[in-house]
């Protein structure tokens, strides 16, 4: 990038975000036009945006965008929106699967059998999809820290083996991975997004779903239901946008630091593979002790954990923030940019 450049890409970088973060702040206020006088539901507001913040960095967002940034950079693009895009593609068909399913829940909701089924059901994949999220992260984690490794003591950067482990982390994306070669514009991801939501695979979307169910099954109108996937939504645009930008930031710096690609990969695998952990142990662990009736400890605290959504929404967004402080002050504090790196040439 020229350095003339330089500025004029700052500014549009600012702005975007600056639009998204008005955004969000628009969102929560319709949140607390209608919730103000709810406090449960405010925590089961703050519970989906949470969720989006924490879909946000699921392997085959990651992957997509990271796709996508590097081929526009390769025919010579600056893009900054491809995260935004793609969050909203991604959105459109969470709104659509909402208000479907509160529609059918509300229909159904008589059926008091089917509502507990129904969740039991709902958490138990739920569960289930955030530990084998966990566990594809922490296996791609393992490669991606023995290539850091490898780079610090001296041994040669390879960037063709860490695209080629990068761009296998998810599944959807190893999938359409031939649909990114059509994509010539950052705008092109919207329809990519909405692709992607179609396989519903991840339990972030599962979740959201549900608790749009379940709020129409409790007689919620459907125009209120709305605010959820709306939270959904304003959150995950936020941090996809930033992964978008902060990826540009760091194939801009790879001819010169290919030190901070490896890092920024190794915090955002380490942070999907945590919060998946932590969420999906939580859920895991209440569904066991309610119905096999545990008590005492740990299933307290996450019978606790679970019923109380405003404690778990902000256990998401604080895992989250926390790991993106400790990665940064750890990566200051080592002077890892100060690392010499070979590459293979």
């Amino acid at each position: 990038m020229s350095k003339s450049s330089t500025p004029r890409l700052r500014h549009r970088v600012t702005g975007l975000m600056a639009a998204l973060i008005a955004a969000n702040i628009a969102v929560w206020l319709w949140a607390f036009a209608q919730f103000h006088d709810q406090p449960l539901m405010l925590g089961t507001a703050l519970l989906a945006w949470g969720l989006g913040l924490r879909h946000a960095v699921d392997a085959d967002h990651i992957a997509a965008i990271d796709n996508v940034t590097r081929k526009l950079m390769q025919d010579g693009q600056r893009p900054i929106t491809v995260g935004f895009w793609f969050a909203i593609g991604h959105s459109a068909i969470i709104a659509i699967a909402s208000v479907t399913i509160a529609l059918t829940a509300s229909a159904l909701a008589r059926f008091e059998s089917f509502r507990e089924v129904g969740g039991i059901v709902a958490t138990g994949v739920s569960a289930t999809f955030l530990f084998a999220i966990a566990a594809m992260n922490l296996m791609i984690l393992r490669s991606v820290w023995k290539s850091f490794a490898h780079v610090r003591a001296g041994g040669a950067y390879v960037e063709e083996d860490l695209d080629l482990l990068l761009g296998n982390r998810g599944l959807l994306a190893r999938l359409f991975r031939p649909m990114f070669r059509l994509v010539s514009a950052s705008w092109h991801m919207a329809p990519l997004g909405f692709i992607f939501g179609l396989g519903f695979d991840t339990a972030t979307e599962v979740a959201i779903l549900g608790l749009s169910a379940s709020q129409a099954a409790d007689g919620m109108a459907i125009g209120t239901i709305l605010v959820l996937p709306a939270l959904f939504a304003a959150g995950m645009a936020l941090v996809d946008t930033a992964d978008g930008v902060v990826m540009l930031g760091a194939y801009e710096w790879a001819f010169v630091k290919p030190i901070r690609k490896l890092y920024y990969n190794i915090t955002i695998t380490l942070i999907s593979a945590l919060v998946a952990i932590v969420i999906g142990g939580i859920e895991a662990m209440a569904l066991i002790g309610d119905k096999l009736g545990l008590e005492g400890g740990p299933w307290r605290i996450a019978a606790e954990l679970g019923e109380n959504f405003n404690s778990l929404g902000f256990a998401i967004i604080g895992l989250f923030i926390l790991c993106w402080v400790l990665s940064f002050g750890i990566y200051r504090w080592k002077r890892f940019d100060e690392i010499e790196v070979r590459t293979a040439g």
